[in-house]
């Protein structure tokens, strides 16, 4: 039997189907109540609003579970590699031995970038932060790859080599940066060990891969795949949907994901910890901030929009830093300083209240610092990690048979209608 929300304006009832997803999420569908009734909905933030419909992750807040195409993040992070959970994301299930095998031969294919994209790192002022030069370089891939005569071929080849490209630039954004040889993808490395050792190795000091290293950053990127409609994807499917090339469009995704509050937050985590390590008193004085309703001072790495308990991957990246600083024999103030102020926010009744609980910033930058990665560079490891999930929204939008532009409606809340005045009688 059909469910319907019945509403009630001056007089005339109107009806919208209610829509169930498959984990029983329920929606009521407005997309003809201005039609209808002359309408629109105001909804500040988009927190009460559904702007797609997606096969790709399900969360759900409450009950703290993170799922990709159906699989718990949690067995994803324990068995699979990161290449697989590209794959499964972008495709919609895991690649067999031969498909896996294809997708492998061809990111390494296309791993390698324009020579002339070299020179355009030479410009960018020195002090420019590495996730605006990394937004820059994805658009101008465009330039340097014009699209193929088929539509499927293309998108096939485009998706593989932002995959691998974009990896390619981002290490070549750091080494750059320093004055120093860029070092080009080995095809004989895997997609996460490759990475470390374009980042890392020199003609002088060559890079040891260490598995433990590899191993922590595959779970991370894994862990940052995907996330439903939060501002960064949601930015790749507006730009998308009008119609405008893969490259703009994940482009749009980097810029979006910048800021403190999205993929910025984990760098601001590790400034945090690093102010409280410096003040003797620090850990309380924090506490007390965050308490204080008159002062506007964030506490990083606490509380999530949609998560109301634990955050899944929190609880992963905990036991990856554990894991990678034990096993490193690496003494981090800043892991005992989060452990401490962990400790103290999980039996504050304040914290437990306003359900502020670690999210997954909380403990990612400490593990990006135990695998040797300079703060500034946190934001771009995020980007890394949430490409396969931009690629798999943007695809989904794409094949959406019922795409429409988006074009959000406001309500206008300035001066009524007000007459033109010369300029020699305005006062």
């Amino acid at each position: 039997m059909s469910e319907f929300i019945t509403l009630t304006y001056q007089g005339n009832t109107y009806q919208f189907p209610v829509v169930t997803g498959t984990e029983g999420e329920k929606a009521f569908d407005i997309s003809t109540l201005r039609g209808q009734t002359g309408l629109i909905t105001l909804d500040p933030g988009f927190a009460n609003t559904g702007s797609c419909s997606s096969a790709i992750t399900f969360m759900d807040g409450e009950k703290g579970i993170l799922r990709y195409r159906g699989i718990p993040v949690e067995q994803l992070a324990e068995k699979a590699t990161f290449k697989e959970t590209a794959y499964l994301l972008i495709n919609g299930k895991l690649p067999n031995r031969e498909e896996l095998r294809a997708f492998s031969v061809m990111l390494n294919d296309h791993s390698l970038v324009h020579e002339d994209m070299r020179a355009f790192y030479q410009n960018f002022p020195r002090a420019s932060h590495p996730m605006g030069i990394l937004s820059a370089m994805v658009n101008a891939l465009r330039s340097f790859y014009p699209t193929l005569e088929n539509m499927q071929e293309e998108i096939n080849i485009t998706v593989t080599r932002l995959l691998s490209k974009v990896r390619t630039l981002a290490a070549m954004s750091y080494k750059i940066s320093l004055g120093h040889r860029v070092i080009y993808p080995r095809p004989d490395l895997a997609y996460c060990a490759n990475f470390l050792n374009m980042m890392f190795d020199s003609p002088v000091k060559p890079y040891q891969i260490d598995s433990d290293v590899v191993e922590a950053l595959r779970v991370f990127w894994i862990l940052h795949a995907d996330h439903e409609q939060n501002c960064s994807t949601s930015a790749v499917r507006v730009v998308g949907s009008g119609r405008v090339n893969l490259y703009a469009a994940i482009s749009a995704g980097i810029a979006a994901l910048w800021g403190p509050l999205h993929g910025g937050a984990n760098q601001a985590v590790i400034e945090m910890l690093s102010h409280i390590v410096r003040d003797g008193n620090g850990l309380s004085k924090v506490i007390a901030r965050a308490k204080d309703p008159n002062d506007p001072f964030r506490l990083y790495g606490f509380g999530h929009r949609v998560y109301k308990t634990y955050d899944p991957r929190a609880k992963i990246i905990r036991k990856v830093a554990d894991k990678l600083l034990t096993k490193r024999n690496i003494s981090d103030p800043l892991l005992d300083t989060a452990q401490r102020l962990e400790e103290r926010a999980r039996k504050d009744p304040y914290f437990i209240d306003h359900n502020l609980y670690p999210n997954v910033d909380f403990y990612s930058g400490i593990v990006l610092r135990a695998i040797g990665i300079p703060t500034n560079m946190f934001t771009v490891m995020f980007a890394l990690g949430r490409l396969p999930g931009w690629i798999a929204q943007w695809k989904e939008s794409i094949d959406d048979p019922n795409w429409k532009i988006a074009r959000p409606r406001q309500v206008y809340i300035g001066m009524p209608q007000t007459e033109y005045v010369a300029i020699d009688d305005r006062r």
